[in-house]
């Protein structure tokens, strides 16, 4: 195993060092938590990472799959150690970090009793939210990363591939380069945990138990809400994408989205009432909606194709009995929601009208 000066890795309190955790399954860490004692939460970190451009660059409107296209190739490069193109086959899969983050194994034959059909990825990229396509040297850019379970002790290796990235560069090439790009520092919790100057990740606790409430008793009654799409939404209802967002359909995506990160990477699917929450959001009405389908295209390095992405951007605004969802709203606008949210995808807010 190769090991670099930036992967020193502080590990949290009663963990050991890090050179274990890069060869730890997450399944099996996750049936180490199976009893369930108290909340079930699960852990989640946010890192936002700042950058320099030391290039002119072009990047499309819209900049996720960019960024986790060529993260995934930078991680791959950094931890791979048969230097394989194809993981399906590797006889070192299931301890691989690329291999855990990116192809997301199946679950295990114990947990296939589940309604998850199979796990989402365990991580979020969300890139400069800006529309703007040209960029000039010396511009700065800001883009968060988030973790969810045991992926957080993955974070120096996510640094050394994000800090390679930035050498390999982004973006479309002029005259016949790519931009690249010098990380400058990391922030969690409002603390600087790296620097280029030192680059040594920071002892700390920088991520967080996130949890869900199913008490509706507990919360307080609200009229009405206005949701935010800050990034492209992709639904898919009885079995088709939708440019529409009635109330259900939303709960239903929630109720998708923290069930399965829950139980991948938590501490199992939260107890809740799914059927009740499901059947109750149908009595919640739209008040207003400025909702519009948004297209992007993305180029598929693995299908060898361009492909075209389309989702809901914009805000809409229930009215009705909804205090018993917030909890759901407030969580995932921390985890984003939909289909492929590791794009950065998906990134809700909302705004309580009283």
């Amino acid at each position: 195993m190769r090991v670099f000066p930036l992967l020193f890795i502080t590990s949290r309190k009663g963990r050991g060092d890090g050179t274990f955790y890069a060869f730890v399954k997450i399944t099996a860490i996750r049936e180490l938590n199976a009893v369930k004692r108290g909340p079930i939460t699960m852990l989640y970190g946010s890192y936002r990472f700042s950058c320099l451009f030391e290039d002119d660059a072009v990047l499309p409107s819209y900049k996720g799959s960019t960024f986790r296209g060529v993260f995934g190739n930078a991680l791959k490069k950094v931890v791979c150690a048969l230097k394989r193109r194809d993981c399906s086959d590797c006889l070192l899969r299931h301890r691989c970090i690329y291999f855990q983050v990116f192809e997301t194994p199946s679950l295990s034959e114990e947990t296939r009793d589940s309604r998850i059909a199979s796990p989402p990825h365990p991580f979020v990229i969300e890139p400069p939210f800006t529309t703007e396509t040209h960029f000039q040297k010396g511009d700065p850019f800001e883009f968060q990363l988030l973790l969810f379970g045991q992926a957080n002790d993955y974070l120096p290796y996510f640094i050394y591939a994000f800090d390679e990235m930035g050498k390999t560069g982004i973006g479309k090439r002029i005259n016949g380069k790519r931009a690249c790009f010098s990380l400058r520092n990391i922030t969690a919790n409002g603390e600087q945990i790296y620097s280029q100057e030192d680059r040594i990740l920071q002892k700390g606790e920088w991520c967080r138990n996130i949890s869900l409430s199913a008490d509706r008793d507990a919360v307080e009654d609200i009229p009405g809400i206005r949701v935010f799409l800050d990034t492209p939404l992709r639904l898919k209802f009885e079995n088709r994408l939708t440019a529409a967002l009635p109330f259900h359909v939303l709960v239903r995506a929630m109720l998708r989205r923290i069930s399965s990160l829950f139980h991948s990477y938590g501490d199992g699917e939260p107890e809740l009432d799914y059927r009740g929450l499901v059947r109750r959001a149908k009595d919640i009405r739209i008040a207003d909606s400025n909702l519009t389908w948004f297209d992007w295209r993305r180029y598929s390095s693995r299908q060898d194709r361009e492909m075209l992405m389309g989702g809901i951007v914009g805000s809409v605004t229930y009215e009705g009995a909804i205090g018993e969802y917030m909890p759901l709203i407030e969580l995932c606008s921390e985890v984003h929601l939909g289909k492929q949210t590791s794009f950065g995808l998906g990134k809700i807010r909302a705004e309580m009208i009283r």
